[in-house]
Formats: C-alpha cells, sequence, structure tokens
C-alpha cells in the first residue's frame, strides 16, 4: 500500500473515532481527523477523499493538548463538501432559479463540491453534472461531512496477480482464500491498520497484505440526463444480453436432481433470481468447452462447488428438495438465464460482475 493509502486509512479511522476539524483547500475538501485528512479531488463517477500530512500532531486520532489562554480563538474554515438532502433525487438547473432548464439530477447520498454561491442557490460539481442547486436542498459543513462519513465507501483495489486472505492479521495465519488482481473489495476501516486491510470474505472477517493494495473513499455522485440516457441504454443491452435463451441442454432425471439439489445448497436463502443464476452458471459450464459436459461433471469438479464435495448435495438429495429450486434447475437447463453466460458466482463483497443478491456472477 503506498504512503497515500496509508494516511487515508489512518485518516479515515481517526474520523470514525470522532476526532474532525474542517478546513478550505485548493485541492477541495479537507476532513481532517488528528494528524491526516481527507481530500475530495475527483470529478468523476465517485468522489475520492484523497489523504493529505498535516503534521504536527500524533497518528493515533486525538490531538495534543494547547494552551490558547493566550491566543484568540481561530474562525473555523468552512468544507467545500455538499451533499443532497433528499428522499430521492434533487433537480440540477443551468442557472440559479426555478424556471432554469435542468440538466440532470442529484441523488439521496450523493455529493459534489461548491464552485458558486448565488443567494439561496450553489452551482455545484458531482461527477459530469455542473450546475445549480437550491440551497433548501442540500447539507454544507459539518452536516455534509457527517453524512458523507455514514454513506461513503472504502475500497481496497487488489494490485498484485493473486493475494492471500488471512483469518487473522498476521502472515502465519490460516487462509480464507485468494483475491485477484483489480479484485476491489469494501475494506472495514476500523479493523485496519497499515500493515493490514480487514475485509468481508464469503462472509468472513478476512485480512489481506496493505502492501499489495490501493485505498480510496468514495461518495456516490448525480447523473447529468445525457448520462442517464447512456446508462440506461447500455443496462437495457445488458439485461437484453442476461436473458437471452440459450438453449436446452439434454440431462436425464438425476442430473436435475443433483443441479436442484446443489441450488438449494449455494442460494436456497437467495429468493428465486439467485437460485436461477447458480443453475445457469452450471448449465453455462455445462454448455462450454472448457468444464465438463455434463450436470454431474461440472458439480463434482475438484475444487468447484464446496456442498458437492462435502456431502451436502447429497444429504438434501435425500431429505428433499423445495419446488421453487426444481423450477429453477429446470429452467436452465431449458435454456433461461438470468446472467447471460456467466460461469462463476462467489459472495458479494464490492466485485465487479452481475450482482443477484449476496452473490455476484461473473
Amino acid at each position: 500500500m503506498n504512503s497515500r493509502s496509508k494516511k487515508l486509512l489512518r485518516g479515515l479511522k481517526g474520523i470514525l473515532m470522532g476526532v474532525t476539524a474542517i478546513s478550505l483547500t485548493g485541492a477541495g475538501v479537507v476532513m481532517a481527523a488528528s494528524s491526516y485528512s481527507l481530500t475530495e479531488v475527483d470529478a468523476g463517477a465517485a468522489q475520492y477523499l484523497d489523504a493529505l500530512d498535516r503534521g504536527g500532531e500524533g497518528a493515533t486520532g486525538s490531538a495534543q493538548a494547547k494552551d490558547t489562554s493566550d491566543e484568540d480563538e481561530p474562525e473555523p474554515e468552512l468544507s467545500n463538501l455538499v451533499m443532497a438532502n433528499v428522499r430521492n433525487s434533487l433537480n440540477v438547473r443551468e442557472e440559479a432559479n426555478e424556471e432554469s432548464k435542468k440538466i440532470g439530477l442529484l441523488y439521496a447520498d450523493c455529493g459534489g463540491t461548491i464552485l458558486e454561491k448565488d443567494g439561496d442557490w450553489t452551482k455545484i460539481q458531482s461527477g459530469n453534472l455542473v450546475g445549480w442547486c437550491s440551497n433548501e436542498y442540500l447539507l454544507f459543513g459539518a452536516e455534509a461531512e457527517e453524512l458523507a462519513r455514514s454513506v461513503g465507501i472504502t475500497i481496497a483495489t487488489v494490485d498484485t496477480d493473486a493475494l492471500r486472505v488471512r483469518k487473522e492479521p498476521n502472515e502465519d495465519a490460516g487462509i480464507w482464500g485468494l483475491v485477484a488482481r483489480g479484485d476491489s473489495i469494501e475494506a472495514i476501516v476500523e479493523d485496519s491498520n497499515d500493515e493490514w486491510v480487514a475485509i468481508d470474505f464469503e462472509g468472513e472477517e478476512g485480512y489481506i497484505s496493505a502492501e499489495f493494495v490501493d485505498i480510496e473513499f468514495s461518495v456516490d455522485t448525480g447523473e447529468t440526463f445525457e448520462d442517464i440516457k447512456e446508462r440506461e441504454r447500455k443496462e437495457k443491452e445488458e439485461k437484453a444480453k442476461r436473458i437471452a435463451d440459450l438453449g436446452p441442454v439434454a440431462v436425464n432425471a438425476s442430473d436435475e436432481d443433483l443441479l436442484a439439489s446443489l441450488v438449494y445448497c449455494e442460494s436456497g436463502n437467495q429468493g428465486y433470481d439467485g437460485m436461477l443464476a447458480v443453475a445457469a452458471v452450471v448449465m453455462n459450464r455445462v454448455r462450454s468447452g472448457a468444464y465438463p459436459n455434463t450436470v454431474a461433471g461440472v458439480i463434482y469438479a475438484s475444487g468447484q462447488f464446496s456442498p458437492a464435495l462435502n456431502g451436502k448435495v447429497e444429504a438434501q438429495l435425500r431429505i428433499g428438495i423445495p419446488a421453487a429450486c426444481r423450477q429453477a434447475a429446470a429452467e436452465a437447463i431449458g435454456g433461461k438465464t438470468n446472467i447471460g453466460t456467466a460461469t462463476h458466482f462467489r459472495r458479494y463483497t464490492g466485485q465487479p460482475g452481475i450482482v443477484i443478491g449476496a452473490h455476484v456472477f461473473y
């Protein structure tokens, strides 16, 4: 982890401990925590709060006591962070009046930076969106900082080919599994330090070496109407690909039972869409030349589906399989999919892919 990421992580921990000092710099918003601070610097798809070393205080999240009895108390400076204060979305306009053309939306829990003020209106930049908002629907200063801390997320991005996820924050601890280069995972800031970043790994708290990750803190941003149209177009195209009928595969009754049992073991608590997605992963592998061409061959392949390898699938076959799981298996065998041709899934912890319930499919 580079020095910027280390400072950011320490700054975030300080803020979580309640130590905040707000000031304005030329680079943007500063959220100070002891000797470290977060600076909003990005104008893209999210607000990235970078770390700056301010020096002069300890790095433990508590400022050192100082006798200021003979000094005038300085006036606190204001942050240029702004956050939406709405239930759904806020109109952003070309000019500072209600008759002006609407150019985009700032959604609930989204943030931006202040560019200019004019009476009851503020000009903001939030992602690609630049325009005027009524102050009635915005939060400023400490209120904006507080909301940003509560809704923002800290992401660790892996910067090496494969990184072990340890059960404890030390090199001798057991291993939960691996994460790969480019994986982006939400960090558990309060349990992290300069050497180890805590993450949620398939429902378990794990630790990855901070040396091999980059850390960024982000708050969502608004969209121009052009951005919204383009996003909706891409979503429509992706949905069409995800639900395209892939054609039936001939299987016997025992294979259909086996698939239904695996579906229950992997996603019985995920709702029908999650069940269908797991079944589709298996059938996508059957159709692919990179895997065995039978349902049983795919399910029992070494190191693939743990419920099949530890006996849970066989046990569930004896107990009985819920109708919804049988339906998902039958529809996937018939060619239905809601994940396109994806052949993998795992518990979702921020990775890219098709997110359905608690899993991400890719």
